[in-house]
């Protein structure tokens, strides 16, 4: 008996203890509330001790030494924070839901993301709510003026027109200086398809979820060679983890002309002809009294026997233009584990210059399952996109309609025209046959259909390890394959060149140059790497690691074909190309890479970042082929320091400090591929030093190039203050230093097979400082107005260029081939105009062909001209949304300060002699900005006059981008919401320019597509 009581006292000593322990632990499994999946890796902590955890591959945990009222807080990246009040629970399930906010403040990266908060770098997120809205065609027309340090130039109002983009100015002087495009982890091809003039028009803007600007080199290096003018990374919309859910939208928009160019119509171009002209009389108007000649748009006239038009050419080449787009999309969770997204969508734009015509399809579908209980995370995207347009010829068109004759018409049906009833102006000189050419005839006669098929596709697999799951595993492969055909073709009757046969009044119509091309592009990535992470509760608190391997095959292969008309046979004749008999080329480019990247994080403070790549180019010479970019960034947390805890206002304060090292070797589109790469022309038929064998020319080559490098230091800080963050923002400053710049340099004569050649010639140095503001004035229940703002100066400035004062910049003036007035030159900023400074009188009057001798040697030469910076130093943009009740508005504005843009018409039409026949030809110039802009004491501009500064106006302006007016119907079927919106897009622009737009990144005003002002109505329905 005494040995059973024994026994039970001690196994109550031991029983009783255990009891009391296991009251103490708490297990429990984390789900998604949306999916009910477990979510492996949440960040579990209990309130003021040093006791956490975090959940496994299931979701599961366990915490122990509990006591009843401890807070137990549940964080997971992208969900809502939890707390969990223990009251002696033995087993518990908890649900998070997704945090919209919370998903804002993650930042997509190179290779990852990362918490806003967290990051090191120079970088700006622009989310879907802050694009700009209207009439969008392109991905580019989202992010225009969002930006500070990003400036966004098209080359017009084209519905597919060009952007040049640029962040911080560029580094380069003639290798590429455009950012590099990452679009869902592949970098795109900086070399755009034949027919493609935007290379980021063939995305459509609706399936964007946000753009990552990234800036400094600390942000960028990850990317290495094509980092060193920045990183432009899109992001698409995924799916859901919950309902299906699905979108409609679709716009109208009515487009028209903004401002025209200032000329004569009918009336005053004849008393001008009168006046200063009068032994040209008989060229206005035509004189034939029974002739068919007809104009809708003209009033006839007679003078002198003849008869007058007053045509208005500008009119008749332009329309307004109606445009729409349609998109629907659907997002799902198929089967309850396959989250899904498709899209498609047809725009048809208008261009306001008439028959210029675009037309796109997109096709879209992203799959984001995950398996293996969430181990593996996969990725996937397809893109299929299909674009029609009619490529005009605008030079032609735009100009034509500016020198064209207003005493002339549109149309002649008269039995002996020869033209499709157009009106056409020939004069016989020799043997052959000149006239300014009908630019409405030149639209309508003549076709140039372009077609492009794309696909841009990807995988991404993401294995966290069964065995280590804070060690993943990352692989992604992707393509990018592009089809073009262009074809250009002439009607029977289409305007191209008139030859003349037998004498000098009998002659037949050629169609000139039809011209046909194919084009194949494939653009192969692979990215490969490892990435652990792990988090800690001592100083060290968290780090992650990453290194991997970076492969891209860029092919370019295509071929032309150029047709004549054979005078003799009248049949249309492929014309040979001796160097090339199948008019073939083929380019290829190969890039493989080596990164890796810290991110290390001390007491939740401090934050490090290292990068270094190795980056290897096909351009280059196989001992010159790798370049080496590392980079390492700081950022210290103010607001988790002391002195900052109690400071009520301050809600964040970061600052920031890096320096990093980013290269260049994009030569291709200045010199053409393999500049370092000894190769062959055949010679022609004529230079056969033994019949049937023909001779061989060197090219010119430079096995000595190598990278361009750019060094990019930034100190920043990023803020947010006062409550419900009424103001935030950042300010950086930077300095960047590039060496060795690829350029294009002039060579001495015999010195080498060419006049120009291509070296590591110098240096560059650039600084400069970015601010973003955003403002929350108002933040109530039924209204609230938020405002944006961002201001950027930059300057850059040549340093060195070794054995050459300058370096040719192009900026071609339409005066003859190869007429340049900008240059690269030492001490100055690139691309400045090199210019006579031109002299006035007493009253300000121009002095025609007088310049100040500023040297003073009395002689007025090149050696008096002087250099004027022709781009903006400094960039802004602002708006506002506000919103009250259903009600939103919502407006941006972008201008720049400064800057230069030389106006060509002065330089084409607005002189006197302008107007006078050459050749025996018809009046076909029309005197530029009459009683305006031109000044009638100029009798011409020969000589020194068209390098004259006083062709040079000041390029500031303000922009109104947009204004949007919505109202949305909540719950209008069942769940469903309709918004319903007005837009005005460049409803008016604010600047001192005479001409017709300032904004030209080349800064010179020539031929110039304008902008159109846009009308549209929209909606857009959820369901």
């Amino acid at each position: 008996m005494k040995t059973l009581q024994k026994k039970l006292f001690f196994l109550m000593l031991v029983v009783l203890p255990l009891g009391t322990f296991a009251q103490n632990i708490l297990k429990g499994r984390v789900l998604d509330s949306a999916t009910q999946s477990p979510l492996p890796s949440v960040n579990i902590s209990v309130a003021n001790s040093n006791s956490g955890t975090s959940t496994d591959f299931d979701g599961n945990f366990m915490l122990s030494n509990l006591s009843d009222g401890d807070q137990i807080i549940f964080s997971y990246v992208g969900f809502v924070k939890q707390t969990f009040i223990y009251k002696g629970q033995t087993e518990i399930t908890i649900l998070m839901t997704e945090d919209a906010n919370q998903l804002e403040g993650v930042v997509v990266i190179g290779y990852g993301s990362v918490k806003k908060e967290d990051a090191t770098g120079s970088l700006v997120s622009v989310t879907a709510k802050d694009f700009n809205k209207g009439a969008i065609v392109s991905a580019d027309q989202l992010l225009t003026g969002k930006v500070a340090g990003v400036r966004i130039t098209t080359k017009g109002g084209q519905p597919d027109s060009a952007p040049n983009i640029r962040i911080r100015g560029g580094s380069s002087l003639n290798a590429n200086s455009s950012p590099l495009i990452v679009i869902d982890g592949i970098p795109v091809d900086n070399t755009t398809q034949a027919g493609v003039s935007n290379p980021l028009s063939f995305i459509n803007p609706n399936d964007i979820e946000s753009f990552t600007v990234l800036k400094d080199a600390s942000a960028s290096a990850i990317y290495g060679s094509r980092a060193s003018n920045g990183v432009i990374i899109i992001t698409t919309k995924k799916g859901t983890s919950g309902e299906a859910q699905y979108n409609y939208s679709a716009n109208v928009s009515v487009s028209k002309v903004g401002k025209k160019i200032e000329v004569m119509n009918g009336s005053d171009f004849t008393k001008f002809i009168q006046q200063y002209h009068p032994t040209y009389t008989n060229f206005l108007g035509i004189d034939d009294p029974n002739s068919t000649a007809t104009d809708d748009l003209s009033t006839p006239n007679v003078i002198e026997g003849r008869i007058l038009f007053d045509t208005d050419w500008q009119d008749a080449i332009y329309r307004t233009a109606i445009s729409t787009d349609h998109n629907f999309s659907a997002k799902a969770n198929l089967y309850k584990v396959l989250p899904m997204r498709a899209s498609v969508s047809y725009t048809k734009n208008e261009g306001i210059v008439k028959t210029n015509d675009y037309e796109r399809y997109n096709y879209s579908l992203k799959l984001s399952p995950k398996l293996f209980k969430d181990h593996l995370k996969i990725d996937a995207n397809a893109r299929l996109i299909s674009v029609v347009k009619n490529s005009i010829d605008e030079d032609g068109a735009l100009g034509g309609a500016i020198k064209m004759d207003p005493t002339k018409p549109l149309y002649d049906y008269s039995a002996s025209n020869r033209f499709g009833g157009y009106y056409q102006d020939l004069v016989t000189n020799s043997n052959n046959i000149s006239g300014q050419y009908n630019p409405l005839a030149l639209l309508e006669q003549r076709s140039r259909p372009e077609r492009v098929l794309r696909f841009l596709g990807n995988m991404e697999f993401d294995y966290k390890m069964h065995f280590l799951p804070d060690l993943r595993a990352v692989l992604n492969l992707g393509i990018d394959a592009s089809k073009a055909r262009i074809r250009e073709l002439y009607t029977d009757n289409a305007l191209a060149t008139y030859r003349v046969i037998n004498s000098d009044t009998d002659f037949i119509f050629n169609p000139g140059i039809n011209y046909l091309e194919n084009q194949k592009m494939t653009n192969v990535t692979m990215d490969s790497y490892l990435a652990y992470s792990k988090s800690f509760d001592g100083f060290l608190n968290k780090f992650d690691i990453q290194g991997g391997y970076s492969y891209q095959n860029f092919k370019n292969d295509g071929n032309k074909e150029i047709y004549r008309y054979n005078l003799t046979t009248g049949l249309r004749e492929v014309q040979p190309n001796v160097n090339n008999p199948n008019n073939r080329y083929y380019n290829v480019l190969n890039l493989q890479s080596f990164f890796g990247r810290a991110n290390i994080d001390l007491a939740n403070k401090y934050l490090l970042t290292v990068t270094f790549r190795a980056d290897a180019s096909s351009l280059f010479r196989e001992d010159k082929r790798w370049g080496y970019f590392p980079s390492a960034a700081l950022a210290w947390k103010l607001k988790q320091e002391s002195f900052l805890t109690d400071v009520s206002f301050v809600n964040d304060a970061k600052i920031r400090i890096g320096v990093g090292k980013t290269g260049q070797q994009d030569i291709t589109a200045t010199v053409g591929f393999y500049p370092s790469t000894p190769l062959f022309n055949v010679g022609s038929t004529s230079s056969q030093y033994l019949q049937g064998s023909n001779l061989y020319s060197a090219l010119a080559f430079n096995e000595d190039l190598t990278w361009e490098k750019t060094t990019t230091y930034n100190l920043g800080l990023d803020f947010d203050f006062f409550k419900d963050s009424f103001l935030s923002g950042s300010f950086d400053i930077y300095k960047k230093e590039t060496k060795d710049l690829l350029a294009r340099v002039p060579l001495p004569p015999g010195q080498g097979l060419t006049d120009t050649f291509v070296k590591n010639v110098g240096s560059t140095e650039g600084k400069g400082f970015e601010l973003n503001l955003n403002f929350k004035p108002l933040k109530e229940d039924d209204f609230n107005l938020d405002v944006y703002t961002n201001l950027a100066y930059t300057y850059i400035k040549v340093t060195d260029l070794k054995d050459v004062d300058k370096v040719q910049a192009g900026g071609n003036l339409p005066t003859g081939t190869g007429v340049n007035i900008a240059d690269h030159v030492v001490g100055l900023q690139p691309y400045s105009f090199w210019v006579f400074e031109q002299l006035y009188d007493v009253d300000g009057n121009v002095i025609p062909g007088a310049f100040v001798d500023r040297n003073g040697d009395h002689v007025i030469n090149n050696d008096d001209r002087y250099y004027k910076a022709a781009r903006p130093n400094w960039t802004f943009g602002f708006g506002l949304n506000f919103n009250y009740k259903n009600w939103d508005l919502s407006s941006s504005w972008r201008g720049q300060f400064g800057g230069q843009v030389y106006n060509s018409r002065k330089l084409t039409s607005g002189w006197v002699d302008s107007a006078i026949p050459t050749n025996n030809n018809s009046l076909s110039n029309v005197l530029d900005f009459y009683s305006g802009e031109a000044d009638l004491a100029f009798q011409n501009y020969n000589g020194n006059a068209t390098f004259s500064d006083y062709f040079l106006e000041d390029a500031t302006f303000l922009r109104c981008e947009n204004i949007i007016l919505g109202y949305k119907f909540n719950k209008l079927i069942k769940s469903s919401t309709l918004r319903v919106y007005g837009a005005l897009n460049n409803p008016f622009l604010i600047t001192k320019y005479t001409g017709q737009d300032p904004e030209n990144f080349n800064a010179i005003d020539t031929n110039f597509y304008p902008r159109p002002k846009s009308y549209t109505f929209g909606l857009s329905m959820d369901f």
